[in-house]
């Protein structure tokens, strides 16, 4: 990773996700801020990676393997489906999430979604909002990307 971490600077951090049908890894690579030596601040939900969120702390091996060190104030949430979703689908969950003060994201071709909510909502609330919007929306599955 570093020789000498840059402490308080923005940076991208690559977390292993898992690997694929021929045993490659697949890394997500992810903004964080620096804390120190292989310690990093995640500063956005991940789409691929279980087990963190925004706000967390992470101590990460150079391999991408990670250990939360510092649970944060946020849960992940991760929609999929079969395909992309459509931008309508993407409105209608920002619109849920925003009513919960939380964040909706997605890479340009809509392959995934990710929320963001402060733990502080409470699962039931998120829950419900979830579960209202994929009820609309065709073959959706979701979770929570890091629950306890």
């Amino acid at each position: 990773m570093m020789d000498e971490p840059n402490v308080g600077a923005d940076t991208h951090i690559r977390l292993l996700a898992g690997r694929n049908s021929a045993g490659r890894p697949v890394f997500e690579v992810l903004p964080a801020r620096v804390l120190g030596e292989h310690s990093f601040e995640l500063s956005g939900s991940p789409g691929l990676v279980l087990g963190c969120a925004a706000g967390d702390v992470l101590q990460v091996a150079d391999d991408g393997t990670f250990e939360v060190t510092k649970r944060g104030a946020n849960v992940c949430i991760q929609a999929y489906r079969g395909g992309p979703f459509s931008s309508e689908d993407l409105a209608g969950l920002e619109a849920g999430l925003t009513a919960l003060n939380g964040l909706t994201e997605a890479p340009a071709d809509r392959r995934f979604i990710v929320g963001t909510v402060a733990r502080e909502v409470g699962l039931p609330a998120i829950e419900r909002v979830m579960n209202d919007w994929a009820a609309s929306v065709d073959n959706t599955e979701w979770w929570f990307g890091n629950a306890d």
